[in-house]
């Protein structure tokens, strides 16, 4: 049985860096034991990752060149949610921004830390049903190519690691009951 009283008490926080995605905040501690260490985490706002399906069963998948690993990666859109923003509103929004796409159904379906061992970040996946395509508007900092696959092979792509980032792939993955059901209910 765990104890749910906290192991830590925050003797002072300062910030390291401070940016409009996210803060480097540092913060000495002493534990229960009286023995102080410090703790370094990344405060980030919570984010979106939509997983897009046209009205015709293909998943929308980005391939997105990141700078960080200098690496063009296959993703889902995705972005932090801004302060003027629900959740299902910057949905809405990624879609538009990064496919030009706009859903006939958003779908809510989960929500958990993407980093809990060095950040605070809640990752909230949507499923965007019967998306339709449009233009894009990209960020001067986004580069990014399109690439419709049917479900299956996306879901497969999920499992075998050729989606690797690893949020992207569980927000597929996590869609799949919803997607199947979907699916199966627009069968003939």
């Amino acid at each position: 049985m765990s104890d749910p009283q906290r192991p830590y008490t925050t003797l002072s926080r300062r910030y390291l860096w401070q940016s409009r995605w996210y803060n480097v905040r540092q913060d000495h501690l002493r534990s229960r034991s009286g023995g102080e260490l410090t703790y370094t985490v990344i405060e980030k706002p919570p984010a979106v990752w939509v997983v897009p399906v046209t009205a015709d069963g293909e998943l929308v998948l980005i391939d997105q060149y990141r700078y960080t690993v200098d690496a063009w990666c296959l993703e889902v859109p995705a972005g932090n949610i801004e302060p003027e923003l629900d959740a299902p509103g910057m949905a809405a929004r990624e879609l538009r921004e990064e496919i030009g796409g706009t859903a006939q159904q958003l779908i809510a379906v989960a929500e958990f830390y993407s980093m809990n061992g060095i950040g605070d970040e809640v990752a909230q996946v949507f499923l965007a049903l019967g998306v339709t395509l449009g233009e894009p508007q990209h960020e001067p900092t986004e580069h990014i190519r399109l690439r419709l696959v049917p479900v299956e092979e996306g879901l497969a792509l999920a499992r075998g690691g050729a989606i690797q980032d690893g949020i992207s792939a569980l927000a597929i993955l996590l869609c799949e009951p919803v997607l199947r059901q979907h699916l199966q209910e627009r069968a003939p």
